[in-house]
């Protein structure tokens, strides 16, 4: 990856499941989403890892997306969730207490100390590193488009829908649909859904030729609908404004909360930097070594633009 590549990740919101602010003290729980932040009033947390050890639990925010996480047989599950176990469990702090919330609502959340980390794969964007800090990245994934069987319209990426005329499903509020302009698909052949069924679905019914997303949720989104007469092109990296624009997602801290990310981050190096590790833990969610983030790839990076 490039000093010159930028990355950027969304999440949807995972229909009536999702109660805002609904908390689960110890159990199972869905997790990530899309939209932006707000501001709170965070405690000190220059000593907070201290405080989880000896507390023995973290109160972590979630919002809900499968497969970054979600609830399966009464287990939380999931991208997050798996992999935030093992480095918590790591650090001396055995029990994730999650709370459920809409994705807009985590960086508020977090910042009103309604919980002590947001464990979605959020993306890690310039916005949103202004008001939190964001661990090392802890996978990248790039962007796909799921078309029908067989790919009638022969599209391959975002530019491709545009010189095809094709209409493009994206989530709300998903950075998708600025890709899709940047590359060149008009306004009002962008169409916006609410849910990742919604994309399927509407594709299905010949509302829009193609759903772009990030290629862990189509890839997951098609395994959940076998049977389905739709495929998961190969994946792309959008490009614009001449940057390109590959997924990347991390744990959120709040910014006083240093000692934490520190620690955090020395964990996650030994799982991402061992692909074999790596896709042990997540590999049943879908995450391959494609998704293993590079060493070369850093938040302070990303968070400079």
């Amino acid at each position: 990856m490039t000093d010159s590549a930028s990355f950027g990740r969304r999440r949807f919101l995972t229909g009536a499941s999702l109660a805002a602010g609904l908390a689960l003290t110890a159990g199972p729980l869905t997790a990530c989403t899309r939209t932006q932040a707000g501001t709170g009033a965070p405690r000190d947390d220059g000593g907070l890892l201290a405080r989880l050890r000896d507390q023995g639990f973290v109160r972590v925010g979630f919002a809900g997306e499968a497969p970054y996480g979600f609830q399966d047989g009464g287990e939380l599950a999931g991208e997050a969730p798996t992999l935030h176990r093992e480095i918590f469990t790591a650090l001396g702090v055995r029990e994730l207490r999650p709370t459920l919330t809409e994705f807009g609502a985590l960086i508020p959340g977090l910042l009103a100390d309604r919980f002590d980390v947001v464990s979605a794969g959020m993306s890690i964007t310039p916005e949103r590193c202004a008001k939190v800090l964001f661990s090392e990245p802890e996978f990248v994934s790039p962007t796909a488009l799921m078309v029908l069987a067989g790919n009638p319209k022969g599209l391959s990426d975002l530019k491709s829908c545009a010189a095809a005329g094709a209409t493009v499903g994206v989530l709300t509020a998903a950075v998708e649909a600025s890709y899709a302009r940047a590359a060149g698909v008009p306004d009002d052949s962008v169409k916006t859904l609410a849910r990742q069924q919604d994309g399927l679905d509407a594709l299905l019914a010949g509302r829009v030729d193609a759903f772009a997303l990030t290629a862990i949720s189509l890839r997951w989104l098609a395994r959940t609908n076998r049977g389905a007469a739709v495929q998961v092109a190969e994946p792309f990296v959008p490009v614009v404004d001449g940057v390109r624009r590959l997924g990347a997602g991390g744990a959120v801290f709040r910014q006083g909360a240093t000692d934490l990310r520190d620690a955090f981050n020395r964990e996650l190096a030994g799982i991402t930097g061992a692909p074999d590790r790596f896709v042990g833990l997540l590999g049943r969610y879908g995450f391959t070594a494609r998704e293993v983030p590079p060493r070369s790839l850093r938040t302070a990076d990303l968070c400079a633009g």
